[in-house]
């Protein structure tokens, strides 16, 4: 079973979004990530195996569909995304500025994959997610 890090899938979906006009840089980001949690009192991974992680994810969520790049009329740099469909529901669903995300990471963490295209479609779809 594959366990994802959705609090730092949300930072980088986040910044996916902010991204017009310059380059998406994940491992800066799990840098911020990993800052603001210790300012919350949070205990944090090892900090250079977030970067990695953070770069991976960068992959995945362009390979799966999630983002993609973004077109030069829209701020594309060649270097920077868009969230797709795909990754907009993600977000909808990880957001921890939306009360009762929890339930939705929950549901996510209970498939083999919740990241699978075919998975996260299917569990997407079911109202009683959300």
């Amino acid at each position: 079973m594959t366990t994802y890090n959705w609090d730092l899938i949300e930072r980088l979906l986040h910044e996916v979004q902010n991204s017009a006009g310059h380059s998406f840089t994940p491992r800066p980001y799990a840098e911020q990530h990993a800052a603001q949690k210790a300012a919350e009192g949070e205990p944090i991974e090892n900090l250079d195996h977030l970067k990695t992680v953070a770069g991976e994810y960068e992959k995945l969520l362009l390979a799966r569909g999630y983002i993609a790049p973004r077109p030069e009329d829209e701020g594309g740099t060649g270097t920077n995304y868009i969230l797709t469909a795909r990754g907009s529901r993600l977000l909808s669903l990880i957001d921890s500025s939306i009360p009762g995300n929890d339930h939705p990471r929950q549901v996510l963490d209970e498939q083999e994959d919740a990241l699978d295209e075919m998975t996260f479609d299917e569990v997407a779809s079911k109202a009683q997610i959300a």
